[in-house]
């Protein structure tokens, strides 16, 4: 099978398309790839900066979309199925990639492979964000930075779905709009979005913050919590990792809490099947429209990655594997 290997830890220049041995099933389900999700974890493996270092050559990907080539007995899904799923194990940049049962999911029937190529990682992050870790309630405002990339417009709708006023904070104005396609209720440009929030919420500031950013987005972010309010951090796509001193949390009774929705998977499984079901519903009633931002052809991995280096890239970024049959 055709797969884009990570050869080098020279970032996107490293990618080479070769020619591998596909996947045993064994207890998996496997997957005859369509799309693959492109996220900013794969730039960091590229580049050796990622806490998983796996041994060169590997083949990176994590989100994948396509057509159930065999399931195990008691799999949700079955063979001939449409299917998304997310691979602890890497692989998704291949024309077929293996995926635990149980995270395998069905995919509606008014999605795209490409849409749905990046929905388990991007909506269970944003779900698990929310609403386990950051305890969300309908009729609070939420703050989504990085609102116009994959994580971030997955976090718009979650939260709409939950009943939260959503303040979008992006780059420039292209990226706004596709907030608002997204679902905000008001988008802010981060070079003055603390006066915004404010302006927003009467002064009071924000019960959540989505932060995907890092650096000193995190400390203006702490600044602008109500009461009570928690600060969620996803991700340093900035670069920068923060750090807090913690009076200031004692002061101002806000929350710091940390997101890692694939490490607590290891000792929670059973998570997934719950927030599977949950946003099931929120797409059936229309609320959960991925946004697919580029299409790239599989050979072109390293374009994307490019794209979400230079922070240009809005939507999920995608790779197409496969012509759909």
């Amino acid at each position: 099978m055709r797969a884009l290997q990570v050869q080098k830890l020279t970032g996107p220049d490293g990618l080479v398309l070769v020619d591998v041995p596909e996947p045993e099933a064994g207890d998996a389900v496997l997957i005859d790839v369509v799309a693959a999700g492109v996220s900013f974890p794969d730039l960091l493996l590229s580049q050796g900066k990622y806490q998983m270092k796996p041994e060169l050559p590997f083949v990176p990907g994590v989100e994948v979309a396509g057509v159930v080539r065999q399931a195990p007995p008691g799999a949700r899904v079955k063979a001939g199925d449409r299917v998304m799923g997310f691979s602890f194990t890497l692989g998704g940049f291949a024309e077929v990639c293996a995926v635990a049962p149980e995270l395998a999911f069905p995919i509606p029937q008014t999605w795209s492979f490409e849409q749905a190529a990046g929905v388990v990682m991007n909506y269970h992050t944003a779900h698990f964000a929310l609403h386990r870790r950051g305890q969300l309630k309908a009729g609070e405002t939420v703050v989504v930075h990085g609102a116009a990339g994959g994580v971030g417009t997955a976090a718009v709708q979650v939260a709409k779905g939950a009943g939260a006023r959503v303040l979008a904070v992006v780059g420039d104005a292209r990226k706004a709009e596709m907030a608002k396609r997204a679902g905000a209720d008001v988008t802010l440009l981060v070079n003055d979005w603390t006066t915004g929030v404010r302006e927003a919420t009467d002064g009071r500031g924000a019960d959540v913050v989505l932060d995907v950013v890092g650096g000193d987005i995190f400390d203006k972010s702490l600044k602008v919590l109500a009461p009570e309010g928690r600060l969620l951090v996803v991700g340093f796509a900035g670069g920068q990792i923060p750090s807090v001193a913690v009076n200031r949390l004692l002061l101002r009774n806000v929350s710091v809490v940390g997101v890692a929705w694939g490490a607590f998977l290891m000792h929670g499984p059973e998570l997934t099947a719950t927030t599977a079901k949950d946003l099931e519903g929120l797409a059936e009633r229309g609320i959960l429209n991925p946004l697919v931002g580029s299409v790239f052809p599989l050979e072109d991995g390293a374009k994307a990655l490019r794209e979400l280096e230079s922070r240009a890239a809005v939507g999920k970024v995608v790779l197409q594997v496969k012509k759909a049959g």
